[in-house]
């Protein structure tokens, strides 16, 4: 990355608190591995989302601090986790059934490559566990699907793509993403520009994205805190 993107780029817990701003009071949401994980600790004041993990709980928290961990309480991610009143255990069976019965408003995750159409690829056979997991259950079975990524590799390459060449999570799927640079939607076979980061103008952002970056009316700047 150059390092005018560079100096500009949001970090993750900015891309995280970002993301968190858009969930409903209410919505069903689960948050993968990685830094997705961090959108549960901002979310606004006068909303609660109900947040999901795939080894069986609902309504967790923000992660615990330091030396105050359960560890028969975890996520996924085998990430400690708390609970908030109201919590619910269940068995793994089940999570994945309320997953593909449609019960989740929106999966949040990260990824390798997003296509310009909406294709998803979020594994890899390279190092690491060779398996796409329980991400292609949540990419298809969530109302929304939405990635949080830097918006290039650490060798300076799209991972906004015109189409996937890695293997696919889900076909179709992504309905937004929040980059280390930009808000984009998904529409239309086309990445739509909403929001990017002040300093950056659109013209730079199409030199570092490998699809179609459209824009339909305003694009603002993004308005984070510092974190």
């Amino acid at each position: 990355m150059s390092e005018t993107l560079e100096k500009h780029k949001l970090s993750n817990a900015q891309i995280a608190w970002r993301a968190a701003q858009d969930i409903e009071d209410g919505a069903y949401v689960n948050l993968g591995i990685g830094f997705p994980e961090m959108v549960a600790k901002f979310q606004p004041e006068n909303r609660q989302a109900v947040f999901h993990t795939e080894n069986g709980v609902l309504g967790f928290g923000k992660a615990p601090k330091e030396g105050e961990e359960d560890w028969d309480l975890i996520n996924a991610g085998k990430k400690a986790i708390t609970l908030n009143p109201g919590a619910a255990f269940f068995h793994h069976a089940d999570s994945f059934s309320m997953i593909r019965g449609g019960h989740l408003d929106v999966a949040i995750l990260g990824a390798f490559q997003v296509a310009q159409n909406g294709d998803l690829a979020n594994w890899s056979t390279g190092k690491g566990v060779p398996a796409v997991g329980g991400a292609m259950d949540l990419v298809n079975g969530a109302k929304r699907v939405c990635v949080l990524t830097d918006h290039v590799t650490k060798n300076g390459e799209p991972k906004l793509v015109d189409r996937c060449t890695m293997p696919l999570t889900g076909v179709g799927c992504v309905t937004r993403v929040y980059s280390s640079l930009a808000v984009i939607d998904v529409e239309g076979g086309r990445f739509v520009l909403r929001e990017k980061v002040a300093g950056l103008s659109v013209d730079d952002l199409r030199a570092v994205t490998g699809g179609e970056l459209a824009t339909d009316g305003e694009v603002i700047d993004i308005a984070v805190p510092d974190l």
